[in-house]
């Protein structure tokens, strides 16, 4: 009996970490679960209840036991959260694109905290990506988590997004990846749109020109990059994308991403040292 019980632990850890793999961030437990597994007698005469969503922070097995850091979220984060997933779930069996939905491996639907002050949207998910189903995960990705960091921040602080969220799709035997079209990306836009709505960030950094482009319609991201603009009555900030920066390498070009990324730390009220302003600059 023993045994079966600590197949059936296992069986359940590996399914929540499955989940968490998959992006999941909450699961419903009945009260008087959530009460047995943080080791509290139930209420109630154990007779069932309203369904409660809880944050999953770890479940881990130790010395044949379950230890548990399960934290309920407040009622406002615990709806947010449900609108989320609700939303996430919808977009994984989306087939408005035929031609995308028929050849990727993946959705990439988005990634990080769902009460991020700072959004950044790109256009869409590359072949890295489409296989691992996270955006922003290749080289061009690898490159934004650490100007992320370099503002102090996460990505698990912050919130990533692509207008698109199905890899373009690409001619048999091609590689590389492929813009998207406009006829693509207005399709997709309002999953982007739903999610916008639910985080509310304080400010939105649009990478690259091509993703301008799906925003606001506007080309020419030199032009565009460094100036606020707004989006969903929430303010923008366009500026090149990482793959810009990957073929660009010099300094000069560095530092006017940099000079962006200052601009949007400054509007959400984020430290910034003397060393952080002098970042790409020459001695």
């Amino acid at each position: 009996m023993a045994g079966d019980f600590h197949q059936l632990i296992d069986a359940a850890i590996d399914h929540l970490q499955a989940m968490r793999a998959g992006g999941a961030r909450f699961v419903s437990l009945q009260p008087e679960t959530l009460q047995a597994l943080n080791g509290t007698p139930a209420r109630n005469g154990g007779a069932r209840s309203e369904v409660h969503p809880v944050a999953i922070n770890s479940v881990q097995q130790a010395n044949g036991q379950v230890k548990s850091m399960i934290s309920p979220p407040s009622p406002v984060d615990a709806s947010k959260a449900e609108s989320i997933a609700q939303l996430r779930a919808r977009a994984m069996q989306c087939v408005k694109c035929p031609n995308l939905s028929s050849t990727r491996k993946n959705v990439v639907f988005g990634v990080g905290s769902i009460d991020a002050e700072v959004m950044f949207v790109g256009e869409a998910p590359g072949a890295d990506e489409d296989v691992q189903g996270e955006p922003f995960v290749g080289a061009a990705g690898q490159l934004l988590t650490r100007m992320i960091n370099a503002m102090g921040l996460s990505r698990e602080l912050v919130y990533i997004a692509n207008i698109l969220k199905c890899r373009p799709d690409m001619p048999a035997g091609s590689s590389g990846n492929r813009k998207p079209t406009p006829e693509e990306m207005q399709t997709c836009i309002p999953y982007l749109h739903a999610q916008i709505d639910l985080i509310q960030p304080k400010v939105l950094i649009a990478l690259g020109g091509t993703a301008m482009e799906g925003l606001l319609r506007k080309s020419g991201i030199t032009k565009l990059r460094g100036v606020w603009h707004t989006y969903r009555e929430i303010p923008l900030m366009p500026t090149y994308h990482p793959a810009y920066l990957l073929r660009n390498q010099s300094n000069a070009e560095k530092r006017k991403v940099w000079e962006d990324l200052l601009a949007v730390m400054e509007r959400v009220s984020l430290p910034i040292s003397e060393k952080q302003r002098g970042y790409f600059l020459k001695a």
